[in-house]
């Protein structure tokens, strides 16, 4: 299960530590762009043992290694990502869910072109998700008279 995990580490020449392995685990397999206080108590029901800190520690290690990505749609909140291609981001300002957006940047070439090297990209939207609209639309719907 964390072999390619284990490989991924020592290709950055990082310790495969359990808690290292744990927090990538669950970031390639929750795509919910979770802030590190949500990891925690996720994975402290089956790690009694782990901190905080060691996840705030591990999640600025793995960031700094470019191995996930952290986002900062919301004010004072960052949120992590185990997806590192060029992608966008939608915040629903309702339900506070982060969705990834599959958009091609068509400016990347040209600034590239002009001599730029790009080391992230990021954009995100605000707005309100479908599962969302589709509620409040419910919400505002007559209803039928009996």
């Amino acid at each position: 299960m964390y072999e390619p995990y284990i490989t991924l580490l020592k290709e950055h020449h990082l310790k495969a530590t359990p808690q290292r392995l744990q927090i990538i685990h669950y970031l390639h397999t929750h795509h919910t762009h979770p802030n590190a206080d949500d990891i925690y108590t996720a994975l402290r029901h089956t790690s009694p043992s782990l901190s905080r800190t060691t996840v705030y520690n591990a999640l600025e290690t793995l960031k700094k290694e470019n191995i996930i990505h952290s986002i900062t749609i919301s004010a004072g909140e960052t949120r992590y990502d185990a997806r590192i291609d060029t992608h966008h981001h939608f915040l629903c300002t309702t339900c506070n869910t982060i969705s990834d957006i599959e958009l091609v940047c068509p400016n990347i070439k040209r600034v590239e072109g002009g001599g730029y090297c790009i080391e992230e990209v990021h954009g995100y939207f605000k707005g309100i998700c479908p599962q969302c609209a589709q509620k409040q639309e419910r919400k505002h719907e007559p209803k039928d008279a009996a």
